[in-house]
């Protein structure tokens, strides 16, 4: 029988899928200091993570293991070099987040564009008549849309995007024109040069040494004075200090962050102070629905990898 370790509970209905397989045993932690990790991990042949880190100390001790299924698609607490050098398979739930982290961008573009918290807050305190008073906001319908990364989310976003009739272009030097072209994008060849023509971008890379900050102070300014940043992917991709004093310095209407450089961040970060960035804590997924199938896939993976069929879709090319 294979044994499981789960770190970090997950969707029980990825456990009841667990519990109806009878060739794995399976046992749930929810402390993730290494020191624990490091002992507790020898034994398993397989183990599932959410964020907690899997680094070179704790992958050398798990002399049995033979896949890690992430609970996401982002593996950046992970390490690679010991993970192939044990050829360990890693596994992502590559089908289940799109939907949730697609209408989670568009949410925080909609609040900014809105202005939600400060139109809410007017009314809630009394002052409804004040409402020729309050800032414009600004519409959707018809405006320039660049979505930095053409993955299943990237995808997903452009679907979504059709339906408030945007422009929608498209940043991913590994996908072909035509398939852009295909979905009802135009592909874009130079991000940089780009940028001043979007009303609105959209981050959607994996965080890696091209694209750490890649957005810094110098890209944004070479955006529109109305244009809304958003960031769902990876913290890091955007310099945070940069961004921050971009957006005092009204280089931007506005911008959207559910990742962050440290999470959490620290309480002296200044962008959790500025009423010009809209924040989340890294709960794009965190849906009803998108934790079910976050669940199930990942369990799913386990299984299908001991039986000789996972899919190779779902399997990170290290």
């Amino acid at each position: 029988m294979k044994k499981l370790l789960i770190i970090e509970s997950i969707h029980n209905d990825g456990i009841e899928l667990l519990k109806q397989n009878k060739s794995i045993e399976f046992e749930i932690v929810d402390k993730t200091d290494e020191e624990f990790l490091k002992n507790k991990i020898k034994n398993f042949d397989a183990v599932s993570v959410r964020t907690s880190r899997l680094s070179k100390e704790i992958l050398e001790t798990a002399t049995n293991l033979k896949i890690i299924s992430r609970h996401g698609v982002g593996y950046d607490n992970i390490d690679l070099l010991e993970t192939k050098k044990k050829n360990i398979t890693l596994a992502i739930t590559a089908t289940a987040n799109a939907q949730a982290v697609a209408e989670h961008v568009l949410f925080m573009l909609f609040n900014i564009a809105k202005r939600n918290n400060m139109y809410d807050d007017t009314v809630k305190s009394g002052k409804f008549n004040d409402r020729t008073k309050l800032p414009k906001t600004i519409e959707l319908w018809s405006k320039n849309i660049l979505i930095a990364g053409f993955g299943r989310i990237g995808k997903c976003l452009l679907k979504k995007c059709k339906g408030l009739e945007m422009n929608i272009y498209v940043y991913d030097p590994f996908v072909k024109e035509e398939e852009i072209k295909n979905e009802g994008g135009i592909k874009v060849d130079d991000l940089s040069s780009s940028l001043n023509l979007m009303d609105a971008i959209s981050i959607h890379m994996p965080l890696n040494d091209k694209t750490r900050h890649l957005i810094n102070y110098d890209m944004i300014k070479k955006m529109k004075k109305n244009c809304i940043l958003i960031n769902a992917a990876r913290g890091g991709i955007i310099n945070e200090s940069d961004l921050n004093k971009a957006l005092n310095e009204n280089l931007i209407f506005g911008a959207g962050l559910d990742v962050f450089e440290k999470e959490p961040p620290s309480q002296d970060n200044p962008l959790l102070k500025n009423n010009k960035a809209f924040l989340s804590p890294h709960s794009a997924v965190f849906t009803e629905e998108c934790l079910s199938r976050m669940g199930i896939e990942t369990i799913q993976n386990v299984i299908d990898f001991f039986e000789n069929k996972l899919d190779n879709s779902k399997i990170v090319k290290i």
